[in-house]
C-alpha cells in the first residue's frame, strides 16, 4: 500500500544553506524522515513530539528532537490554503537558535 502524501514540504533556503551544514550527520540524514512525517500529518506528527508556538511564532509549530542530550527544534508553518496544502520548514537547529532563525526567516 502506497503512502498518501497530504502536504507538500518545502525547506526555507536558510535551512538548506545554513542549518543543514551545522547539524550532526545523523540529523542531516534524518531530515527526509521528518519531511515524510510532516507530509502526512503536520499537526500530529507520528512518533515525534511537537507543539504549537506562541508570541512571535504564533501559527507555527516545532518538532522536538532530542539527540545525544541536545535539544533540537525543527520549526515549521502549515498552510492549508491556497492549494496545494504545504508545510514550510523555517529552521532546524539547536533549541534557541532554531527559534531565533525562524523569527528572522518568517517574513522572507
Amino acid at each position: 500500500m502506497a503512502i498518501k502524501i497530504r502536504y507538500v514540504v518545502k525547506l526555507h533556503q536558510g535551512v538548506v544553506q545554513q542549518d543543514l551544514a551545522e547539524l550532526p550527520a545523523t540529523l542531516q540524514r534524518d531530515l527526509s524522515r521528518y519531511q515524510q512525517v510532516l507530509s502526512l500529518d503536520p499537526r500530529q506528527p507520528r512518533r515525534i513530539p511537537s507543539h504549537d508556538l506562541k508570541a512571535a511564532l504564533a501559527q507555527h509549530r516545532a518538532l522536538e528532537i532530542d539527540w545525544n542530550g541536545v535539544a533540537y527544534r525543527l520549526v515549521y508553518r502549515i498552510y492549508d490554503k491556497p492549494a496545494p496544502k504545504r508545510v514550510v520548514v523555517l529552521s532546524f537547529a539547536e533549541h534557541d537558535p532554531a527559534y531565533e532563525r525562524a523569527i528572522a526567516r518568517r517574513s522572507e
